[in-house]
């Protein structure tokens, strides 16, 4: 049996890892919080270093994990505390770039393995995207493995230098759950009605308000749809720092556009949504393309990072930056409601084919598994 099962053999310890994260990407600390609690299930001893406000947030030590508080990278300790919680290792894991850096300096001069999970593309030009492109082949060449979660996170790692780079099987833990048939049916008409858009479509798109996400082009596309009869309402649920600019140009423009804030009801949102959109730069495993599939609603979406790997055939698809294109496809699907409902039975199918937690758990442990076991004598 191997160290990395469920139980470890008689007289042998349990596999020792520690989990390192930054603390500050929601989507790679609801990744570790399931895996901790996977392999804190099959016997292996897990610690979890990130900044004590990320454990209070996602419960890390809830699921079984050991918590070790290790500052964010801008602390001059972080790599120090890091170091020493790293001590008794035999592998370490660390997601997103900044924490596999800090894993990589605080391994310096030793064997323990590191397994690296490039869960996001950072997002910099200039300088500061010089430095990133430094950081990443740093840790490409000390990692023992990279886990990209899309296709082009692997191939980048692989131009990068990278030893061994492989697709991650990252499942969505935690999900909102879709709301079902019948709940949407009465919740439906009370939520377009606090929108204001009953009797005509609603169209709902999920995110921050950054710049990568495409919003600019999203509003470009709103214009276009002012001649439709009647005019659908778009929704955009998130908070950011182009809310104020975002807002002027609504105003200005009179867009059918309205900014919600930061929503806790998002299933219910999607609910009552006819269409969902995704307009960014760059996505690796979108959290709103993968509740959209799961809750029947048509997506139309920008054809970057994972996203055509995730939706397949269950979207459709457009050049990012492509506001026309976007228009247009709106447009069409609001016209037809066979294709409509044809890409909501492929949004099912093809949710179904997306790996599971336990999947994404027995995938890493077989990468531990490889790193850890022992080699035999020459």
């Amino acid at each position: 049996m191997s160290p990395v099962s469920s139980n470890a053999p008689h007289g042998q310890s349990p596999l020792r890892t520690v989990q390192v994260l930054g603390g500050g990407n929601a989507g790679s600390s609801v990744h570790v919080r399931s895996l901790a609690a996977g392999l804190v299930a099959r016997g292996v001893r897990v610690t979890v270093c990130a900044p004590a406000e990320a454990d209070r947030a996602y419960g890390f030590s809830g699921v079984g994990a050991d918590h070790v508080h290790v500052p964010r990278s801008s602390d001059p300790g972080s790599v120090a505390a890091l170091r020493a919680a790293c001590t008794d290792a035999d592998l370490v894991h660390a997601h997103g770039l900044h924490a596999s850096f800090r894993a990589a300096l605080a391994l310096s001069g030793r064997s323990t393995p590191l397994v690296v999970t490039w869960h996001n593309r950072a997002h910099a030009e200039g300088a500061r995207g010089h430095l990133l492109r430094m950081l990443e082949r740093r840790v490409v060449r000390a990692a023992a493995v990279v886990l990209g979660t899309t296709s082009d996170l692997v191939d980048r790692a692989r131009r990068t230098g990278a030893r061994d780079a492989r697709l991650a099987a990252v499942a969505l833990p935690g999900r909102r759950q879709p709301v079902d048939q019948d709940e949407a049916e009465l919740l439906r008409p009370k939520v377009r009605a606090e929108l204001g858009a009953m009797g005509r479509p609603l169209l709902i798109a999920v995110g921050s308000l950054d710049r990568h996400r495409g919003y600019d082009h999203l509003l470009d596309a709103a214009r276009a749809w002012c001649r439709l009869d009647p005019v659908p309402l778009l929704v955009v649920a998130g908070e950011g720092p182009l809310r104020p600019a975002l807002q002027r140009r609504i105003e200005d423009e009179q867009l059918p556009v309205r900014l919600l804030g930061h929503r806790d009801d998002v299933s219910e949102l999607l609910a009552a949504a006819d269409l969902a959109l995704l307009p960014s730069s760059w996505e690796s495993r979108s959290v709103l393309a993968q509740e959209a599939l799961h809750a029947r609603v048509p997506l139309v979406a920008t054809a970057v990072g994972g996203v055509p790997d995730l939706v397949g055939d269950a979207a459709e698809l457009v050049a990012y930056g492509d506001a026309r294109a976007l228009a247009d496809a709106v447009v069409r699907l609001l016209g037809d409601p066979e294709r409509c409902a044809e890409l909501r039975e492929r949004g099912a199918r093809q949710a179904a084919s997306w790996p599971t937690e336990d999947e994404t758990v027995a995938q890493v442990l077989s990468v531990y598994d490889e790193l850890t076991q022992p080699r035999p004598l020459p």
